[in-house]
């Protein structure tokens, strides 16, 4: 799973090794990702990747192959992403780029790496982790609404295109969760969003992952969309 080291990504990391998977977690900074890993146990192999980097992907997915004997994994979580705040007429075009490579084409990067080895297979679980942005949009949220409605409409092609091959998608969409992603924007000082109090719990998305994998092998759960009540 890519984005693991923090936030949901972990909250996700530490529920499948507790239900008894073997997960590996990929990440960019080296030491909240060791952090994590040693943190969950055994069942938790980190590697360190940056999925906006292609060479990286495609060694990852190398690695994984051979720790598996050549197998593909059971499940594929697609969750790494960037959050940059800006109006569109100020925000750069590298910034805006950025945002789309990580958000949308990464994804689509590593489901190239592992997705025909599923379809060989007859088995497997893709799930996306979206966003309430990928819905709604909101002042200063161009770059990332547009990546997540673009992960939106793949994780819907993805859909479609897997129906009857016994590979499973879901596309997971949370609204504002309490992450360290949220750390450098201050909302609770900051007019026009959620307080951290408000927002959901890595946990509440973690369940619900969870949750959608364990469905007999006869249901798919397109979606789920959460919020806070």
């Amino acid at each position: 799973m890519t984005g693991a080291s923090r936030g949901i990504g972990r909250a996700i990391a530490v529920a499948l090794a507790e239900a008894g998977a073997r997960v590996f977690m990929l990440a960019r900074g080296p030491q909240d990702l060791m952090a994590a890993a040693q943190a969950i146990g055994p069942r938790a192999t980190p590697m360190r990747c940056d999925v906006s980097q292609p060479n990286d992907v495609e060694r990852v997915a190398v690695e994984i192959g051979a720790a598996l004997h050549g197998n593909t994994p059971d499940i594929i979580i697609n969750n790494a992403g960037l959050f940059p705040l800006g109006a569109l007429d100020s925000m750069t075009v590298e910034d805006f780029a950025q945002t789309i490579n990580v958000n949308l084409v990464a994804p689509f990067r590593v489901l190239r790496s592992f997705l025909p080895a599923m379809r060989t297979r007859g088995g497997g679980h893709v799930i996306t982790l979206g966003s309430v942005a990928d819905r709604s949009i909101f002042p200063r949220n161009g770059a990332y609404s547009a990546s997540k409605y673009g992960q939106r409409a793949m994780q819907e092609v993805l859909r479609a295109e897997l129906r009857g091959t016994g590979v499973r998608s879901t596309l997971i969409s949370p609204a504002a969760t309490d992450t360290p992603i949220w750390d450098a924007i201050d909302p609770d000082n900051t007019p026009g969003f959620p307080t951290r109090a408000s927002m959901l719990r890595a946990d509440d998305v973690s369940d619900a992952v969870l949750w959608a994998l364990t469905r007999p092998n006869h249901v798919n759960i397109d979606e789920l969309r959460l919020s806070s009540s």
